[in-house]
């Protein structure tokens, strides 16, 4: 739709690289925030975010390098154009989560409050970034000929009647937001919100995927939906074990 911003003294600024990078800096904001009023130490917070920040964005590069191996490995130089968009939130946490283990052991953090707050990273960082796919194209929804149809491009600049995923992903986002902030200080054990956050965002993930106009695929499974499932499930067992303790 727009996927060039503006032009700063003659170069491009692309909508997704923009609004993955305000995404990004809003989300540590809203988390820097919450770590002071948990009174998490707020520099050790703040430098293993950023670190986990690099982490994740290089995950989340990979898992969409490898769902579309095909496609960059005829055009290599590709993998570095991220103003093209092309990037899995999922990878990034799939990566991010386990390799935090050994960083917050070093700077004397706790595993589950840092998600905790980490988790609200995710989600504003998410729900900005989707209004870059919107203007960029990618994340496209699916053709519909119903009334709840907007016209709009996909990647390719095919315009067409489509389901407004991107604009639906940020109502969901919006809704599991409002939840955590409901929820904020009111969950029983440490990670809670973590898991609510990654299960609810999942549980939403699997039909919005279902919506999507080329959703990633390996062996004919939706990459997405199994990764969702997984969380959902997950979340489910962490809440169920907590509950029987």
């Amino acid at each position: 739709m727009r996927r060039v911003l503006f032009h700063w003294f003659g170069r491009p600024v692309y909508s997704y690289a923009t609004m993955l990078y305000l995404g990004a800096v809003l989300g540590i904001y809203v988390q820097l925030y919450a770590a002071l009023l948990v009174g998490l130490d707020v520099a050790a917070t703040l430098t293993v975010t950023l670190v986990l920040l690099v982490i994740a964005l290089l995950g989340a590069r990979l898992l969409h390098v490898i769902v579309n191996w095909r496609v960059y490995r005829e055009h290599p130089r590709r993998f570095f154009q991220f103003s093209n968009g092309g990037a899995s939130m999922y990878g990034g946490l799939l990566m991010a989560v386990p390799l935090s283990l050994p960083l917050l052991a070093a700077f004397g953090l706790p595993f589950g409050i840092f998600w905790d707050l980490a988790s609200l990273t995710i989600l504003v960082g998410m729900i900005v970034t989707r209004v870059g796919c919107f203007l960029n194209g990618c994340c496209a929804g699916r053709p519909t000929s119903g009334w709840w149809g907007v016209d709009l491009p996909n990647h390719r600049g095919v315009w067409r009647h489509r389901v407004p995923v991107q604009i639906l992903e940020i109502a969901w986002g919006l809704v599991v937001l409002a939840g955590a902030i409901l929820f904020w200080g009111r969950l029983f054990f440490q990670g809670a919100l973590f898991f609510y956050v990654v299960g609810a965002y999942g549980a939403g993930r699997i039909v919005l995927e279902s919506l999507r106009d080329e959703p990633d695929r390996i062996l004919g499974m939706s990459v997405h939906k199994v990764i969702s499932t997984g969380f959902v499930a997950v979340s489910l067992a962490a809440f169920a074990a907590a509950w029987l303790r």
